[in-house]
């Protein structure tokens, strides 16, 4: 088509950089660059849409709010700033000028000229799937390197501090802190003065303390007091005086700042990496509710190895060079993956802006045994419901990011899953479907007793059997079903009775309010009973698996029907309401499962129906038809934001995108993503809501669809490519806790559909980190 054409030609013209911008961008400039992202509260961001340099504006929590971070380096007596944007009465210094910035999965590097000398400013949040003590770790990583460019010898300082910002967006709180001289490190410890457990205020934690440490080498000094104080000692001495202010108070009272700075001497080649590690940590790290009520406290995954925090941090400062290393064999696998000839241009450079950003809204837990020690065979993962509520653990943001996790280790998934079944299984639910959350506010999953959480029935219910079966596919582990055979039977019933027309309810896009006979969400619900004739199977209940293969097939034919628009040009939103339409994004559930339910005429019809509205669009193809959709009291403590048509979800466009027969509007459709998250319209961490008409990310004053680990869905399509897909459960392995006690036994009779590969993404990550199959395993295995 002539406006798809269009499209195609305008995407591979993007480019790299806008006009106000003077540096090279690989891939391009974001909206936002992730800087230290590895925690819901460990979550620094360089706001530069516009065309901000790293010494352009202060780096931001994912909320918008300031995190102090000061950089200076002094050449030969001449003090040049690198980072943030700081004020320093009677001193004088210039900005460095920034000449490039490179992006991959894990690190975000700048390149800056400090007149006679280059500094490289690289920020390293390490993604380690395979080794969860490291994934689980909530500290980043930046190093300083410097090298003459005119061939002579120059006299190099550098320095950074930060401020008391990081521990909250409300600078009258007290902060008090200390600095420790433990081994070979020196860390700046600092906390608010009065803590609350568990404690999430405006999405910061009110519980834990920011750590920042270096190597104790020669040349490194420290100091703590106020910022402008501290900042003209450098500037004016190029050191630092190994004091700090013993005056504890308001984190704007003053501004206390805590400082190191590092004398390379004179240089005249490529300086050692100046290595320093930023933090924010608590213990303990979630509350979570068990079988018969009781509260536990759960930690993060790496305590079993560390017994204090300080050997943590050495451990992780000791390790810089191999966790480059390891970090860029992890970026090099993404990027072959993602730019494989199969894929569409520009696809890699969604997913390198996506993998940190989804990893940092998820926490790795243990428990501890009656004896205080862990127990590292109860292993359990929480996602945060970043920006839009704050829930703890909602199942439809997982399923939205389930993509990477079934790419990266499906270990990591099953872990999400844990909890929210073994919640269930306990009775500690009272509703027949599954559960929407484990609590309305993050870190305490501590559920709904009267089972009055989000109602999206059809929704949940489908989403825990697609994931469940998905999980046993990627991982030959076929526990979960085993052990959770009865609950997840219940969910397949409520489907049975309930998915073909479903009444007025939400689905995943809520915000858009409720909706009865969805078409999008009854296919989901097929799928649902389809993967839970597999998991009959697979668990020994032929019956059972054959009665719903038989219901899915009929249900799909009767859908047909039902959601087709008069002439069969495409499915409707809603069935009976023939003008509207909508992305039919749960389709993809059927590919990545490969249950084949859904007829290939069915995909061609969408295909070709997507091609035709897709015109000359630049942003995307819009959600569906709806105009001016109500964010009622329904969901999200009654938060209101009115919406006009032409709304679109990212992960949605790309579900879509891989669920499309024609490659050019696959290419097209990922593209249009590419325009968006490239496009600096805003300011914002990749947000997965925004207009179709303007590229600009959703907000109102109480909610924006922004920094969300949501979008794990766009590695959808790496899901579907035959070199990153297993071949289904042959063995009964457990993966992390097996819990469960209704499980009704049974062999594995029948495979689970099964898929058409020799390699799979786990038997990738074992190998891309140098683990073995036993070793990745005995991590996330019960007894």
């Amino acid at each position: 088509m002539q406006g798809l054409s269009a499209l195609l030609l305008l995407a591979a013209a993007i480019p790299t950089s806008n006009a106000a911008v003077t540096w090279t961008a690989t891939p391009f400039n974001p909206a936002a660059v992730p800087l230290a992202v590895r925690s819901p509260y460990l979550s620094a961001w360089l706001p530069q849409g516009s065309g901000a340099a790293l010494n352009a504006g202060w780096p931001n929590f994912w909320t918008g709010t300031i995190l102090g971070w000061a950089g200076f380096i002094n050449v030969d007596g001449t003090s040049y700033n690198f980072l943030g944007v700081p004020s320093v009465p009677s001193t004088t210094f210039t900005k460095a000028v920034q000449t490039d910035l490179t992006i991959t999965s894990t690190q975000s590097t700048f390149s800056m000229t400090a007149g006679p000398v280059d500094l490289t400013v690289q920020f390293l949040s390490p993604i380690e799937p395979g080794d969860l003590v490291n994934l689980s770790l909530p500290f980043s990583y930046v190093a300083l390197t410097a090298v003459p460019n005119d061939g002579k010898s120059h006299s190099v300082q550098l320095y950074t501090d930060i401020s008391g910002e990081w521990l909250s967006a409300d600078d009258s709180m007290t902060i008090n802190w200390t600095t420790t001289t433990t081994g070979n490190v020196i860390t700046h410890i600092s906390q608010l003065e009065n803590q609350t457990l568990f404690g999430d205020i405006n999405n910061r934690m009110q519980q834990g303390a920011s750590y920042y440490s270096v190597l104790n080498t020669p040349g490194t000094t420290y100091q703590v007091g106020q910022d402008i104080v501290v900042r003209a000692q450098f500037i004016n001495h190029s050191t630092l005086t190994n004091t700090s202010d013993t005056n504890f108070r308001g984190i704007s009272d003053d501004w206390p700042v805590f400082a190191f700075a590092h004398d390379l001497g004179n240089i005249s080649s490529l300086s050692e990496p100046v290595v320093i590690s930023i933090g924010f940590a608590r213990d303990p790290a979630v509350e979570y509710i068990t079988a018969g009520g009781a509260v536990q406290h759960r930690s993060s995954y790496f305590w079993s190895r560390y017994a204090t925090i300080d050997d943590a941090i050495a451990t992780f400062l000791g390790d810089y060079s191999n966790a480059v290393m390891r970090a860029k064999a992890f970026d090099t696998k993404v990027l072959t993956d993602s730019s494989q000839s199969s894929m569409p241009i520009n696809y890699h450079s969604i997913v390198l802006l996506s993998i940190r950003q989804a990893f940092g809204g998820i926490e790795i837990t243990i428990s501890k045994d009656s004896n205080g020690s862990y127990n590292t065979s109860d292993v359990t993962a929480f996602l945060k419901e970043i920006s839009s509520s704050g829930y703890i653990s909602t199942v439809d943001n997982i399923f939205s990011a389930w993509p990477l996790f079934l790419y990266t280790n499906p270990l990591i998934g099953k872990a999400l899953l844990l909890p929210l079944l073994e919640y269930q299984a306990a009775g500690l639910y009272s509703n027949k479907w599954a559960c929407h959350d484990l609590g309305p506010q993050y870190p305490k999953a501590t559920g709904y007793p009267n089972g009055n959480d989000t109602d999206m029935p059809v929704e949940e219910s489908g989403n825990m059997l697609i994931m469940t079966l998905s999980y046993t596919q990627w991982s030959n582990d076929t526990s979960l079903i085993h052990s959770y055979y009865n609950l997840l039977n219940q969910w397949a019933q409520y489907l049975q009775a309930n998915t073909l027309a479903p009444s007025l309810q939400l689905d995943s896009d809520a915000i858009a309010g409720p909706l009865a006979n969805q078409t999008n969400l009854a296919i989901k619900g097929i799928i649902g009973i389809k993967a839970m004739s597999e998991m009959s199977f697979t668990n020994g209940d032929n019956t059972a698996g054959s009665s719903y293969n038989t219901t899915a097939y009929q249900y799909v034919e009767k859908w047909q029907s039902l959601a087709m628009a008069p002439g069969g040009l495409h499915l409707t939103l809603a069935y009976g309401n023939d003008s509207s339409w909508g992305l039919t994004y749960n389709m993809y559930a059927d590919k990545l499962l490969n249950t084949n339910i859904i007829p290939e005429s069915v995909y061609n019809l969408q295909t070709s129906w997507y091609k035709e509205k897709s015109g000359d669009l630049q942003w995307g193809i819009p959600l569906d038809t709806r105009h001016s959709y109500t964010f009622t009291g329904l969901l999200r403590s009654r938060r209101t934001l009115q919406l006009e048509a032409n709304r679109h979800t990212a992960g949605w466009e790309i579900w879509t995108a891989a669920t499309v027969t024609d490659t050019s509007l696959q290419t097209a459709m990922v593209n249009m993503v590419n325009t968006y998250a490239s496009g600096q319209q805003n300011n914002e961490p990749f947000g997965d809501w925004y207009d179709t008409t303007d590229g600009d990310t959703e907000c109102s004053s109480s909610v924006c669809f922004k920094a969300r680990p949501v979008v794990g869905a766009h590695l959808a399509l790496l899901t579907l490519s035959p070199s990153n897909i297993s071949t289904g459960p042959s063995s009964n392995t457990s993966g992390p806790g097996s819990g469960g006690n209704n499980g009704s036994g049974g062999g594995n009779s029948t495979t689970p559909a099964s898929k058409s590969s020799s390699a799979s993404p786990i038997q990738a990550a074992r190998w891309l980190l140098g683990f073995t199959a036993a070793t990745c395993f005995a991590a996330l295995s019960s007894a």
